[in-house]
């Protein structure tokens, strides 16, 4: 068991860093650093460094200029995920074992697994499908995702201090990890078409409350980057609704997640998750400022892909205080 727990540790804390190098590789413009998969320029290992190499890569994809310093990122990210996916088969193949199935239910490990598997298609769809915004969002998504249940994983493992629970704060609580989760996917849209700077002012976009939107071709999900539906090319309208619908969905979060922050200050017991709740969220605003104010500086961006993280981490552990009730028999061995 304890093995158990120090993998799904180890696990959690990288899923963290390949959420990072994910930000990194997107938005540095390194996403199609590689213009095939699961290799570089049909290197496994590495990528072409040397004149020859990159002759021979140039000559295999034609009209792909090799960019070393891209492809590297690329590939690092790669093979971080890589290891991920392997401490998670790792994870699943414990988690049948008698001594452990027999403590904690093995099925969250083997989904988890599934996951990672379709993780790799969508990585791979990234590249050959040119970072289609529904396939680069997706592959986000479900980053987010696999973070998020190695973080339930991790929590089923630890006893907690009992404390009286609040069950007047359960549907808050909820509605502040749904909105959360909605406003990562919104991130994620933002992130993948470009949007990011379509307003470059802050409280206004464009100077205005409600500038020109287009919303129709802005959330249509059939379509190539820079286009829309039927091959036109994207109105910068629509990349303001996109802009603008995630700022609304900030609103949202800090309002519910503000909201439930001062409701937990007001509880003794509860009062450190409030500092935290309150503490994230407004480190997250406030990058999500900085980045509009700023143009987006890398280090800010991808920070603020962090900070996303890290909230939806606060706001699922705090679900699981609150909703969760440990097995008598897991309860027993790990107290």
């Amino acid at each position: 068991m304890r093995l158990y727990r120090s993998l799904a540790l180890v696990a959690t804390l990288l899923a963290f860093g390949v959420v990072a190098l994910g930000a990194y590789v997107r938005l540095s413009d390194a996403g199609l650093g590689c213009p095939d998969w699961p290799g570089c320029y049909g290197h496994l290992l590495g990528v072409p460094d040397a004149p020859h190499e990159h002759a021979a890569a140039m000559q295999s994809f034609p009209g792909k200029p090799v960019e070393s310093g891209k492809a590297w990122k690329e590939m690092v990210h790669r093979y971080f995920a890589g290891t991920l996916g392997l401490l998670i088969l790792g994870l699943a193949i414990l988690a049948w074992r008698p001594g452990i199935r027999d403590r904690t239910s093995p099925l969250l490990p083997t989904a988890l697994l599934g996951i990672v598997g379709f993780q790799a298609l969508l990585g791979m769809w990234t590249v050959t499908l040119l970072l289609k915004p529904v396939i680069v969002s997706a592959h986000l998504l479900g980053g987010m995702t696999t973070l998020g249940l190695l973080v339930w994983l991790m929590l089923r493992q630890i006893s907690p201090r009992p404390v009286e629970r609040p069950n007047s704060l359960r549907p808050l609580a909820l509605l502040t990890l749904v909105a959360v989760i909605a406003q990562i996917a919104l991130g994620g849209w933002t992130s993948s078409n470009y949007a990011a700077l379509a307003c470059t002012d802050f409280p206004t976009c464009q100077g205005s409350w409600l500038p020109t939107m287009d919303f129709g071709h802005a959330f249509a999900l059939r379509r190539e980057l820079g286009q829309t539906s039927d091959g036109g090319l994207l109105p910068f309208s629509a990349l303001t609704a996109i802009h603008w619908t995630h700022r609304l969905g900030a609103l949202a979060v800090l309002l519910s997640a503000g909201g439930l922050a001062i409701r937990l200050l007001r509880l003794p017991a509860w009062r450190r998750w409030g500092l935290w709740l309150a503490g994230l969220l407004t480190l997250q605003w406030c990058l999500g400022i900085a980045n509009v104010l700023l143009s987006l500086p890398l280090p800010i961006a991808v920070a603020h892909n962090l900070g996303a993280a890290a909230l939806l981490t606060a706001t699922l552990a705090l679900n699981f205080r609150l909703w969760h009730r440990p097995a008598s028999r897991e309860f027993a061995y790990l107290n």
